[in-house]
């Protein structure tokens, strides 16, 4: 592996570090910020929802700065909005001040799942982008964890500790955003946005020594259609990839991940665990995504995609099982092993494949649009979940819940089975026309 290589996709996943931590902060916050601010399960719902929202904004909108701008541009303003909010959410006077501030995070978190994954992708060699495109959700993972760790360490250290566990997302913001003048651009952006071949030469004689002059070839005729007007994104021509990464958006959500990854703490208070052990038990959570996202990003470009999501899919749905047979029979004892053995099937398939996957299975003309729609197809729905979660908890208790999500796993198995392709070791040209169907069609 190139160093240089290396080194780009992982400052640019470094971005992925601001999202996991800046997402995961709130689950040791928010019990206090409802208890400050004396508010309703469905009002502290919608306070750490916000951010979900604003992903939805952030996502939806952000390959239009990543298309005009470059993604590079794209990233130094990510990273400035996360430290923005950060110091915001911490001094925040009221509720309405804090969600201002956690939607305009939500903003970079959505952009960031887009820009990022999408710039590892154009930068990497075919035979290990999928490896380069999972540090992104590496680095999630391990702001994950770092996040759980904070808020277990800062507890009890005033009765605002909760500032501090949010305000610790602006140290590693202010370091990301000058991380951002370190990368080149997207030797991709820079022929089809800018007609900048000899930028982008520049950029590929490091990325991809042999065979540069044929790869700008193949990148250029990805969108020659003779003169024929270009097909909107919505159209008949890109169905194939638009289903393929709204269902795999989808399913990600509907496994349940963030409902965890935002109230585990609340649900291990549900199972009878106290507060401390609570905090404690989440920081476990964070290690097993963490050692389990490793792992399958180290095998992502032997095994391919598709067989991950297949192992995956089958234990989400013996673990989440099994989750959902010990709130029901009320017996609590094993439910951090089931909770724990759940984030590592997730981690190992979901979690280290669907950045890695949505990357890849657009054209060229229209990756940034393709992201975006994936990106907020998954943060819709996490937003829903996470909006919905605290109601349905405190009214049907864990049992059914954790059910229905299991049921949603055995649909995501047979949706990796008969639908979903594997994209391992083949260059983004090809992989386009095999989704369009039309060599280098845009």
């Amino acid at each position: 592996m190139n160093g240089k290589i290396f080194a780009w996709s992982f400052m640019a996943a470094f971005a992925g570090f601001l999202f996991g931590l800046d997402t995961a902060v709130i689950s040791g916050a928010e019990k206090a910020i409802q208890q400050l601010w004396g508010l309703t399960d469905i009002q502290i719902g919608l306070a750490v929802a916000m951010a979900l929202y604003g992903t939805v904004f952030g996502a939806m909108f952000g390959g239009i700065p990543a298309d005009r701008m470059g993604r590079k541009r794209s990233l130094f303003w990510i990273g400035l909005i996360y430290f923005i909010s950060s110091v915001g959410a911490a001094l925040a006077s009221d509720v309405n001040l804090f969600m201002l501030f956690r939607f305009l995070g939500g903003l970079a978190i959505g952009a960031s799942s887009v820009v990022a994954p999408m710039y590892i992708s154009e930068i990497a060699p075919a035979e290990s982008r999928g490896r380069m495109v999972v540090l992104f959700q590496l680095n999630i993972v391990a702001g994950i964890l770092i996040a759980y760790v904070s808020n277990y360490l800062l507890q009890g250290t005033g009765n605002e500790d909760w500032r501090w566990m949010l305000g610790v997302v602006a140290v590693p913001s202010f370091i990301f955003t000058i991380l951002t003048f370190l990368i080149p651009e997207s030797p991709r952006w820079l022929i089809l946005k800018k007609n900048d071949v000899e930028g982008a030469r520049k950029v590929l004689n490091v990325s991809q020594p042999d065979g540069v002059e044929g790869l700008i070839a193949e990148i250029q005729s990805s969108t020659d259609t003779s003169g024929a007007p270009k097909e909107p994104f919505f159209s008949k021509k890109y169905r194939f990839p638009i289903m393929l990464a709204f269902l795999f958006a989808f399913f990600n959500q509907w496994s349940g991940i963030n409902a965890i990854i935002y109230y585990a703490p609340r649900i291990f208070e549900m199972a009878g665990f106290g507060k401390s052990a609570s905090l404690f038990s989440t920081a476990g959570i964070g290690l097993v995504n963490l050692i389990f996202t490793m792992c399958g990003g180290l095998i992502i470009d032997r095994f391919g995609r598709r067989s991950l999501m297949l192992v995956g899919s089958v234990g989400l749905i013996g673990a989440l099982g099994l989750v959902s047979w010990a709130f029901f029979k009320e017996q609590y004892s094993g439910v951090p092993y089931f909770l724990f053995t759940y984030i590592a099937f997730f981690a190992f398939s979901q979690g280290a494949v669907i950045w890695v996957f949505i990357s890849e299975i657009f054209p060229n003309a229209v990756r940034a649009y393709g992201q975006s729609f994936g990106s907020f197809t998954h943060w819709i729905f996490a937003a829903i979940i996470a909006n919905a979660f605290p109601y349905f908890a405190g009214r049907f208790g864990g049992g059914p819940i954790f059910l229905f999500f299991c049921s949603m796993m055995v649909l995501q198995l047979v949706y990796v089975w008969k639908l979903m392709p594997e994209t391992k070791g083949v260059s983004l040209e090809t992989l386009q026309e095999r989704m369009t169907g039309r060599p280098y069609d845009s």
